[in-house]
C-alpha cells in the first residue's frame, strides 16, 4: 500500500473524478533553431518551404550525421522535448536518435510528413543550468527545423477521453480504471503470464505479482471437439480471491480448417502455418459458414466471461493479440480483416450478451491496424529483446503515445526481460504495467536474471500484490 497512499490529497489528480482538461501555457519554453546549432554532416537548407527561421537542417544520410543543441533549464526536473520536422511521403517513417549529456537517451519516431509538423513530444530529464541534446542521424533522411523545450506538463490524461469505452461498464470494472490512470505515469505494475508461475516468484523472490495472465486458448469450439479442458477461469476466480487483477488473452483456434499434421498440430491452430481458415472471405461473407463459426465461438467464449462477470472480476481482455505479426491467423490477411473481427467481437460481447466487466486492450502500436478510440481502451505492445536487454523499450512507447495522442494509456502486455525500472523513470517511459511471459522467459537465469528479478520486484517504482489495495472499491 505504501505507493499508492496519499493519492487521494492531490488536488484533481485522480483522472476520472471529474476534473475537467484545460490548456495551460508552459511556464518554461525554449525553442532552437536547428541551423543554429553544431551541425556534423549535414548542412543547412532553404530548398522546401514551411521552414521557420533561417532555414532547416537537411543531409542525415550517414548514421553519425548529427546536430547539437545547449539548452538551459531553470531548474534540475522533468521537460517535455519536441522537434519540428519534415520526412518526405513515400519514404517510410524514421528514427533519430537522442543524445542527452553525453548519454544514449531515446529514439524518437519521425512519421513521414510532406510538411514541416511539430511531434507531440519525449519526457526528458534536464540538469539545472546548461544541458546538451545532440540528434543523431540513425535512420536518416529527414529535415530538422527546431527542437522545442518545454516544461514538463502534466502525464495525466484528459478524464472525458479516459472514460471505458463500454459506458455500461460495472462498478468493479470502472473502479480498476480509476486505479490504473491514478498510478499511470507514477509506478509500473507488475505482471506474469499463468498462476502456475507465481508460485515460483514467490519461493525465489518472495514477492507476486499484481497482474496475472490467463488464456481462453482451451475453450474454443475446436479445443473442445479434442475434449480440452480448461482449469483457467477457475484459476482467475482464485487470483482475484487473492486481490490481484486479472488479464486474459486468447490464442483462438481456428474454428475450421485446420491441417493436423506433424508440425502443424491441431492446437497450434491458432498459428497461419497451422489453418488454411481465411480470415478475409469470412469477414466479407457474413452469410457464410465461416462467419457463423467465427459467432459460434465468439459466444462460448461469452459463457466463460459471463462467470467472471457473475463473480464480480473486471477483466482486462486483450483479443487478437499480435494480429500485424502474420504469425496468427486473425492477422494473416492484413489490417482490414483483423479490426473487423475485432469490432465483431467487441459488438456481439458488449451488446449482444451485456458483457461488462471488460477493459479492452488492443495489441498493436502501428495506425493502419488501430480499430478506433471508441472500440480501445489501452494500446499495448509485446517486446521480447535478447536476453539482458533491460531497456526502457521507448520507440513502441513513443509510438503508442503518437498512435492515441496520449489520450490513453500504454502498456506492456507481453515481455521477455523486464525493463529496468530505474530507466523507466529515467527515460520518463511510463508503460502502465509488464507481463512477463512464463516457461523460460521467467526461470532460464539469461532473459531475466535472478538479480534483475529481485530488483525488479523490490523496486518503489513497482507495484506487487501486497501493494495493491482493494480493487473493488477503490475511488
Amino acid at each position: 500500500m505504501k505507493k499508492v497512499l496519499g493519492i487521494a490529497l492531490l488536488v484533481c489528480g485522480l483522472l476520472l473524478s471529474g476534473c475537467t482538461k484545460k490548456e495551460t501555457v508552459p511556464k518554461y519554453e525554449q525553442v532552437k533553431q536547428a541551423e543554429d546549432g553544431l551541425l556534423k554532416g549535414v548542412k543547412v537548407s532553404k530548398k522546401v518551404s514551411g521552414y521557420s527561421g533561417k532555414g532547416y537542417v537537411t543531409n542525415f544520410n550517414e548514421p553519425q550525421d548529427s546536430v547539437t543543441f545547449k539548452v538551459k533549464a531553470p531548474s534540475e526536473g522533468i521537460y517535455t522535448l519536441k522537434i519540428r520536422y519534415r520526412v518526405s511521403t513515400g519514404s517510410g517513417d524514421k528514427h533519430t536518435k537522442i543524445v542527452l549529456n553525453g548519454e544514449p537517451s531515446r529514439e524518437m519516431i519521425l512519421p513521414e510528413s510532406n510538411e514541416f509538423r511539430e511531434t507531440t513530444g519525449i519526457k526528458i530529464m534536464l540538469n539545472k543550468g546548461e544541458n546538451v541534446i545532440q540528434f543523431v542521424s540513425e535512420w536518416g533522411y529527414y529535415d530538422l527545423d527546431y527542437i522545442k523545450v518545454q516544461s514538463e506538463s502534466s502525464h495525466r490524461l484528459d478524464n472525458k477521453e479516459n472514460k471505458l469505452v463500454n459506458p455500461k461498464a460495472t462498478k468493479e470494472t470502472k473502479s480498476l480504471m480509476h486505479f490504473l490512470t491514478d498510478q499511470y505515469g507514477k509506478s509500473i505494475l507488475s505482471g506474469q503470464q499463468d498462476l502456475t508461475e507465481v508460485e515460483w516468484l514467490n519461493n525465489n523472490i518472495g514477492k507476486k505479482p499484481a497482474i496475472v495472465g490467463f488464456d481462453f486458448l482451451d475453450y474454443s469450439n475446436s479445443a473442445l471437439q479434442y475434449e480440452r479442458n480448461s482449469k483457467q477461469v477457475e484459476q482467475a476466480i482464485q487470483w482475484d480471491k487473492e486481490g490481484g487483477i486479472v488479464t486474459f488473452s486468447w490464442h483462438w483456434i481456428a474454428p475450421k480448417h485446420l491441417t493436423n499434421k506433424p508440425g502443424k498440430e491441431w492446437d497450434t491452430g491458432y498459428l497461419t502455418k497451422s489453418t488454411t481458415f481465411d480470415v478475409q472471405y469470412a469477414m466479407t461473407h457474413p452469410n457464410s459458414e465461416e462467419y457463423k463459426l467465427l459467432l459460434n465461438d465468439i459466444d462460448t467464449i461469452a459463457i466463460q466471461l459471463k462467470k467472471l462477470q457473475k463473480a464480480n472480476i473486471p477483466i482486462l481482455f486483450r483479443p487478437l493479440h499480435e494480429a500485424e505479426g502474420g504469425w496468427f491467423w486473425w492477422g494473416a490477411k492484413g489490417p482490414e480483416p483483423a479490426k473487423k473481427l475485432y469490432i465483431l467481437l467487441y459488438d456481439r460481447l458488449t451488446n449482444y450478451h451485456k458483457i461488462n466487466n471488460l477493459i479492452w486492450v488492443w495489441n498493436s502500436v502501428s495506425p493502419e491496424w488501430y480499430p478506433g478510440d471508441k472500440y480501445v481502451d489501452i494500446i499495448s505492445y509485446d517486446s521480447y529483446p535478447s536476453a539482458g536487454d533491460y531497456l526502457p523499450v521507448s520507440i513502441p512507447y513513443d509510438r503508442a503515445l503518437s498512435l492515441v495522442n496520449n489520450r490513453k494509456m500504454v502498456t506492456l502486455s507481453e515481455n521477455g526481460p523486464i525493463p529496468d525500472p530505474d530507466l523507466l523513470k529515467k527515460y520518463q517511459v511510463s508503460w502502465s504495467w509488464f507481463l512477463t511471459w512464463r516457461g523460460h522467459f521467467l526461470k532460464n537465469g539469461k532473459l531475466n536474471d535472478i538479480d534483475h528479478l529481485t530488483k525488479v520486484y523490490n523496486s518503489p517504482y513497482v507495484i506487487t500484490l501486497d501493494e495493491l489495495p482493494n480493487l473493488k472499491s477503490y475511488k
